[in-house]
């Protein structure tokens, strides 16, 4: 069929006639979800979408990702829709009927949402598919929330041949039928530390006697701090947050170490540089005023999301045209996404999406999250109409 003239109709009447399906699939998802990594029932439920849509795809891609790709009628640019699939450690309790039935796990973020949402998007284009010049890659991902599952595809070629590419994330505190975007940076790299603390152990009735790793990791979580205040450009946002601190057994031992882990989140490249090095520096000297033996893991995760308006641009044009004035600029967050290793390679675009319950005040990674399915058809026709526009 030719793409018909309204098309904004046609895409809400084709998500209208997919929706409870969609929704179906969804709480199928989210009643089974798996950790990082470990996505294998979802995977095969996505595998077993594809084959039946007649779209050729492969398997076990980053261990367990699935690729499907949509060829279009005549040649042109290869735009990538990618959605992640896993689940939080955290134990639901929402109380739905379809709530998880695995103890301390639980679907908080909404990749169940996107995953279904993929699916959605792949049916509609599926149809279109004859009309459009190019090529549409489905990446189905795993492990987002330990921000390796980009990485690992990418490893195994999901980036190659792309020239573009979307994601999205749902959002509670956005009402649902809206929809938001950010230019530039988005989201923040994310980067993370293990400190080791070495002291001497001793009675703490004889301090002098040892090395006190508490007293000196406790100095050093304050002086931390001063990588954001007094090392950072005021106008480069930097976070840098000490998440555990573990030490020591009882009342009366200095123990022997004391172990610490934490993140930095930047948008600027520069203020990543200045924050590992000022944490590195402050180790060092701090290890060597209280005389102990400070040791640094510092991993650099992934970097920083950046739209690019090359796809930023059409692809808000487009959901402008679809939905009218649904569409809102956000500020940035220092939350991170590991969509930014697509996005470091190709021109990319993270588009959100609002999901917000009229009448609840919901956050992702909270165990009573409850998404309005509602964003599943109109995430399915923003996302079809992106795509449509850009590969006419």
């Amino acid at each position: 069929m030719p793409l018909p003239n309204d098309i904004a109709a046609h895409l809400k009447d084709a998500a209208a006639a997919i929706e409870a399906r969609l929704i179906e699939i969804r709480r199928d998802i989210h009643s089974v979800p798996e950790l990082a990594f470990q996505e294998v029932r979802t995977a095969g439920i996505v595998a077993a979408e594809l084959t039946r849509l007649g779209i050729p795809h492969r398997t076990g891609i980053g261990r367990t990702g699935v690729i499907g790709t949509i060829e279009g009628g005549r040649p042109g640019p290869t735009l990538a829709i990618r959605a992640d699939m896993d689940a939080l450690p955290i134990h639901e309790e929402t109380g739905q009927e379809f709530a998880s039935t695995i103890d301390g796990q639980m679907h908080a973020c909404g990749h169940d949402i996107h995953t279904t949402t993929l699916l959605g998007v792949a049916e509609i284009l599926k149809e279109l598919a004859p009309n459009l010049a190019g090529r549409i890659q489905l990446i189905f991902q795993p492990a987002e929330e330990v921000l390796e599952g980009a990485p690992a595809m990418i490893a195994e070629g999901a980036a190659d041949g792309l020239d573009m590419a979307l994601a999205f994330h749902n959002m509670p505190d956005m009402p649902v039928g809206e929809f938001g975007f950010v230019r530039g940076h988005a989201l923040a790299a994310s980067d993370r530390f293990d400190i080791i603390v070495q002291g001497k152990s001793g009675h703490a009735a004889h301090p002098y006697a040892a090395v006190d790793p508490i007293v000196a990791a406790s100095h050093l979580i304050t002086q931390l701090q001063s990588v954001v205040s007094r090392e950072q450009k005021p106008l480069h946002p930097c976070v840098v947050t000490v998440g555990m601190f573990s030490g020591g057994t009882t009342y009366n031992i200095i123990p022997e170490r004391v172990a610490l882990k934490g993140t930095v989140r930047t948008l600027q490249p520069e203020a990543r540089d200045v924050a590992e090095a000022a944490i590195r520096r402050l180790c060092a000297g701090l290890g060597e005023a209280m005389r102990c033996k400070i040791e640094v893991n510092y991993r650099r995760m992934v970097p920083s999301l950046r739209n690019d308006d090359a796809v930023l641009e059409p692809a808000i044009a487009s959901v402008a045209q679809n939905f009218g004035r649904a569409l809102v600029e956000k500020e940035p967050s220092m939350g991170a996404e590991d969509f930014s290793a697509f996005a470091d390679r190709v021109p990319s675009f993270h588009l959100l999406v609002g999901s917000g319950a009229p009448g609840r005040d919901d956050r992702l990674h909270n165990a009573f999250y409850q998404p309005d399915e509602a964003c599943l058809a109109l995430g399915v026709q923003a996302l079809s109409r992106i795509a449509v526009d850009m590969l006419r």
